[in-house]
């Protein structure tokens, strides 16, 4: 009798934790679908517009790349020769008031130059060593001054002469604000014409480009054994640059 008795205590231990499993079990796979639904239907529940905004302003900023490529049989030569051009040239954007923060050493490579012929193969022929340097210039009357000077002074790469402007900020949260009121005529727009109401604004996604307008790719290349010839320039005037910011918005849909 008393064996009986325990059985069926037994028997009722185990159904209940079978029981308090199987609650268990409920519970977390209500929860998943709960979640599941409620993603979904927050994602299906959003809309997304876009507006385009654009600024104007005149550049006040200048670039322009300098440089020395010289060739010999040697590095010291080449280096020598090298760095008594590059030393005469920016002694030169020096002295026509280019300050030290405007002069940004932007390459300096040397290697050696190879040559082929059916007898010898391919083999050593001397050194090339290139030296850039970029220019800001702030002073755009003194753009021909600092071309001219620099090529008198062996600058045999000229490159790159482009305006832009030193601080966009300003013109940059014009064209922002420009570009959120148009996005927020849209979803208006859409709201009305679709029938939906919007809820709050959950996101914002901004794309900007900065813009550089470029006056000219390259000015001349003359040889590294001779001397390039100081170019006349005509007048480079750096017109209007345009900034564009383009905003997303991402709405609830009550």
């Amino acid at each position: 009798m008393e064996n009986s008795q325990n059985f069926d205590l037994s028997n009722r231990i185990f159904y209940l934790v079978l029981i308090l499993i199987a609650g268990i079990l409920i519970f977390f796979v209500a929860q998943s679908v709960y979640s599941f639904r409620s993603l979904d239907t927050n994602r299906n529940n959003q809309v997304s517009v876009s507006g385009e905004g654009k600024a104007y302003v005149v550049p006040d900023i200048g670039l322009v790349t300098l440089g020395v490529q010289s060739d010999g049989q040697t590095t010291e030569a080449v280096i020598k020769d090298n760095t008594t051009k590059m030393n005469a040239i920016i002694n030169a954007m020096k002295e026509l008031k280019v300050e030290d923060k405007d002069i940004k050493t932007t390459n300096y490579s040397l290697s050696p130059k190879y040559n082929y012929t059916k007898d010898r193969g391919t083999y050593p022929d001397g050194y090339t060593l290139s030296q850039n340097v970029q220019i800001k210039i702030r002073d755009f009357s003194k753009i021909g001054d600092i071309l001219n000077q620099a090529t008198s002074k062996g600058a045999n790469i000229v490159n790159n002469l482009q305006f832009t402007v030193d601080d966009p900020s300003k013109v940059k949260e014009e064209a922002r604000a420009k570009a959120i009121e148009k996005a927020k005529e849209s979803a208006e727009s859409l709201a009305r014409e679709s029938g939906i109401k919007l809820g709050r604004l959950v996101n914002v996604y901004e794309n900007y480009v900065p813009y550089y307008l470029d006056s000219s790719k390259a000015y001349g290349m003359g040889g590294a054994e001779s001397s390039a010839v100081a170019p006349m320039v005509a007048r480079i005037e750096p017109g209007q640059q345009e900034i564009t910011v383009n905003i997303n918005l991402v709405y609830e849909v009550r």
